[in-house]
């Protein structure tokens, strides 16, 4: 499909004519309507991130602090993509957050985004469950997958949820292996979490993919108290 450059109409003389009389007619102030044509509306890089979180986490708070000082440490790699413009997240170090369900781990993890939006650095980012990822990976007519893998690849942040939760297949390896390779060797922040012990992530995803998790990430523990469950409790 072809696009075409249309360019900018303008209003002639007779329309705004037409306008103003319409205005008078209604007694209101032409001025006043084009002091609030020209005024912006308030819509902050915070308002856009959290338009595209789940509700759940709009709000999400990252206080652990091995999660605050990633943030500090991918705030300070941000690169400027020419002078006088906003720095950008482009590379830096990843973390690997293990606990058991409901420790907090998702919540966290984008918390994490909302303080990197909040110390004045750009980001793009996606986030996804691992089971969500292989779905929409794997082959099925009319879908790009080798595509969606390059976007997921190359993505500046990426949030991987519950990494090891989706049924362990050759394929799962092999995408996994695919994905975490390429972000491993374009040193791409990433935040993953997973219910799973080193032990058992390493049989499910193989030696390739846990010894690169082991060099590219900082392993995070959460308590082992499920704050769901310690919430509707209380």
């Amino acid at each position: 499909m072809r696009t075409r450059n249309r360019e900018p109409q303008t209003l002639g003389e007779g329309t705004l004519d037409r306008m103003a009389r319409i205005l008078a007619a209604r007694n209101i102030d032409p001025a006043a309507v084009a002091a609030l044509a020209d005024e912006p509306e308030p819509f902050s890089p915070l308002d856009a991130l959290s338009a595209g979180m789940p509700p759940r986490y709009q709000a999400a708070v990252a206080d652990h602090p091995q999660v605050l000082a990633w943030v500090r440490d991918v705030a300070e790699a941000a690169v400027a993509p020419s002078p006088g413009a906003r720095r950008q997240v482009t590379t830096g170090p990843s973390l690997l957050m293990a606990g058991v369900v409901g420790a907090g781990k998702t919540h966290q993890a984008y918390g994490a985004v909302r303080r990197l939006v909040q110390s004045g650095v750009g980001v793009r980012w996606r986030a996804t469950t691992a089971a969500d990822l292989y779905a929409d990976l794997r082959p099925r007519p009319g879908v790009d997958s080798e595509r969606e893998l390059a976007a997921v690849s190359r993505c500046p942040l990426l949030i991987i949820d519950d990494l090891g939760a989706a049924k362990a297949s050759e394929w799962v390896e092999e995408v996994t292996y695919r994905l975490i390779n390429r972000r491993y060797n374009h040193m791409l922040p990433t935040l993953i979490t997973t219910n799973l012990a080193i032990k058992d992530l390493r049989a499910y995803l193989g030696d390739r993919v846990t010894s690169r998790l082991a060099q590219m990430t900082t392993r995070v523990e959460f308590e082992p108290v499920d704050r769901r469950r310690h919430r509707a409790a209380a």
